[in-house]
């Protein structure tokens, strides 16, 4: 794949917002990307007042391969799409400003996509906290309980998944799909990838593609994360079915159980035993992790983090519900879906 009269290979999005922390080190690693045909890095700069856009300028300015785009509304999606008129590359990868990428990322997206039977590639979100709370997040979002069912959260081998974590796609397959949902201001790449997938196409994690990302360093700013990503589960499950997984129930329930383990007597047995085996849960990874990496304290507020993460998303799952209207489509589909791998079983048990 070679670079044709000066038009490179890939364009790269990059929507940043107030990112003078990490801009620089992100931006030499993604500088640093060896591909075949060259790539275009779309700087899109949502008005940043921390002196983000004159470190993107001192960038440019040694580096032809940067531009700066602006982007009003200061919102992802919004960033993603004009960037994507833009670019000037048949393939367009997203990258984020506060994280760190493989120097041979963009080639092995390339790479995999030239074999045709996928439309998106992508690699695994890998949490590395630096800050006393993005250290313990980071050790929650390497368990079980912290990662639910986002196996793009996961190191291992080649595998299908329901959405990527930034990744590469053909540019033809953006424009078929007219871009990114700016009604998504949050799960925009998750509602993109619905949308993939009902289109027939495969989004595939690869290992050789892991990035690593710094997640908030405090418990109020994950909160607020989660909270966001819950309602627009929520949105992302209205219109696209078959794009919910049972993980997603599973926080929204604990939500509404928690609450009820107060109660008296009798009627809070039920929710108390929920509560219990929680919490038991949360013990139990907070000692494998404890023996695993010898952080004492970090190990011991670990549940603390697990309960603001599952306490957050889900009670923004069901304000998501009162604000977009509930899932009931999305959790029919999933009933079905459940009913039929137990039929599935059974069979195949009895035969």
């Amino acid at each position: 794949m070679s670079q044709i009269g000066g038009i490179p290979a890939v364009s790269v999005l990059v929507p940043v917002f107030n990112e003078a922390s990490y801009i620089e080190t992100a931006l030499a690693r993604m500088c640093d990307q060896e591909v075949p045909g060259g790539f275009e890095l779309l700087m899109i700069d949502g008005g940043s007042t921390d002196g983000t856009r004159d470190l993107l300028a001192n960038f440019a300015a040694r580096d032809s391969r940067i531009r700066i785009l602006d982007n009003p509304a200061r919102r992802i999606p919004m960033a993603l799409n004009i960037g994507l008129r833009a670019a000037r590359g048949s393939y367009i990868a997203r990258m984020d400003a506060h994280t760190l990428y493989p120097p041979g990322y963009l080639a092995t997206g390339l790479s995999r996509l030239g074999a045709g039977d996928v439309e998106w590639a992508s690699g695994p979100a890998i949490a590395a906290g630096e800050g006393r709370w993005s250290r313990r997040v980071s050790m929650a979002l390497g368990t079980p309980m912290g990662i639910g069912g986002a196996t793009f959260r996961r190191l291992g081998p080649e595998a299908d998944v329901d959405t990527g974590f930034t990744g590469v796609l053909r540019r033809e397959t953006l424009e078929r799909l007219n871009g990114w949902d700016e009604d998504w201001l949050v799960n925009e790449d998750g509602e993109l990838a619905a949308r993939v997938r009902a289109a027939g196409g495969r989004i595939v994690c690869l290992p050789e593609m892991a990035a690593t990302y710094m997640p908030r360093d405090s418990l109020p700013a994950l909160a607020r994360q989660y909270w966001r990503y819950g309602q627009y589960r929520v949105k992302t499950s209205r219109r696209h079915p078959a794009s919910m997984r049972r993980s997603h129930v599973l926080a929204p329930a604990f939500t509404l159980i928690a609450p009820l383990a107060f109660l008296p007597g009798p009627f809070g047995w039920l929710p108390r035993a929920g509560v219990t085996v929680w919490a038991a849960a949360a013990v139990v990874t907070a000692g494998r992790e404890w023996r695993r990496s010898g952080r004492r304290v970090d190990s011991a507020l670990l549940p603390a983090v697990l309960a603001v993460m599952h306490l957050a998303w889900g009670a923004g799952f069901l304000v998501g519900c009162a604000r977009f209207g509930p899932p009931l489509g999305a959790l029919a589909h999933l009933t079905r879906t459940a009913g039929a791998r137990g039929s599935a079983a059974l069979s195949e048990a009895r035969g």
